[in-house]
């Protein structure tokens, strides 16, 4: 903990146990094109912000890992070449090497937690990727030891969705649909998974949240999957055909490891028009709402 730099309002709100979001830094970093990265970061921050919360941006700046960023720091991070993708495993070698680096599912879950953040809102997760070689996203292992919750659309529909819910079951992560037993498929309202769970409330998911602490049980993290609405997915015909021709690109390229999930991200940009692109921006936007609105609740 002392080796986290919070940002003032952070600090000040935690140590006032009131309401805070953590938000990842990949997407600025590595998700969006500029300059829609800043604009969106921004836009995120103001979302937690007009529903009560105080928003905590999780980024590693010259090999300090910094809670919470002021203007400068999201315009620097949003702006500067060469920022690393980080994981929770790689906090410590990025800080050994003094880089500025952007903070993954996994990183930003660990880094929240330990600073004291209970709700955490991002896009989509990582997981199983399709097809061989097998490919497992570092998200499911670092939920599965790390007591937040987590505000997404599903795992990204890129990823073999199916067995992405098997490894979270099988590591005993909590999962529910916000109003829904259908499990979201990021750019798609419903994966065509069912989930066992639903919470139809920000103050329902905040007594999930208070209820784990209290029992002392349950150390995972709490995933809450929150669709879009169907009327504001990405086109399932336009989706499944811009898929199948991106996993034909993937392997034609011989793209593969933590390459993928960037490779095939920048294809449905290209290859929507856009489209894929308004989708995530709708969907972080939803996600930072809700999350805020559950941190509220839950302080």
């Amino acid at each position: 903990m002392n080796d986290l730099v919070l940002a003032p309002e952070v600090a000040d709100a935690l140590a006032a146990a009131g309401p805070v979001v953590a938000l990842e830094s990949t997407i600025i970093a590595h998700g969006l094109p500029r300059p829609d990265n800043l604009k969106v970061a921004r836009e995120i921050e103001a979302t937690v912000r007009a529903a009560g919360a105080v928003p905590a941006t999780i980024a590693v700046l010259g090999g300090q890992v910094h809670v919470g960023l002021d203007d400068d720091q999201l315009t620097y991070l949003a702006s500067t070449d060469g920022v690393t993708k980080l994981s929770a495993r790689d906090l410590a070698l990025a800080a050994a090497k003094g880089v500025d680096g952007a903070t993954t599912v996994a990183a930003t879950s660990a880094v929240a937690a330990a600073a004291g953040i209970r709700v955490f809102a991002t896009g989509g997760l990582g997981g199983v990727h399709r097809d061989a070689p097998y490919d497992e996203s570092a998200d499911l292992i670092t939920l599965a030891r790390t007591p937040i919750a987590v505000v997404c659309a599903g795992v990204k529909s890129i990823l073999d969705v199916g067995a992405t819910l098997e490894r979270l079951e099988t590591l005993g992560v909590a999962v529910a649909g916000y109003g829904t037993l259908r499990f979201p498929g990021f750019y798609l309202s419903d994966s065509g998974f069912p989930v066992d769970w639903s919470l139809e409330s920000p103050d329902e998911v905040a007594r999930a949240i208070i209820a784990r602490t209290a029992q002392g049980v349950h150390h995972g993290a709490l995933v809450l999957a929150n669709p879009l609405p169907e009327a504001e997915q990405l086109d399932p015909a336009l989706h499944d055909r811009t898929l199948a021709e991106g996993m034909a690109a993937l392997e034609a390229g011989g793209v593969t490891g933590k390459a993928v999930t960037p490779f095939l991200l920048a294809w449905f940009h290209e290859h929507t028009g856009g489209a894929s692109l308004d989708v995530n921006v709708r969907i972080i936007l939803r996600n930072a709402d809700l999350a805020a609105r559950i941190a509220v609740a839950a302080a």
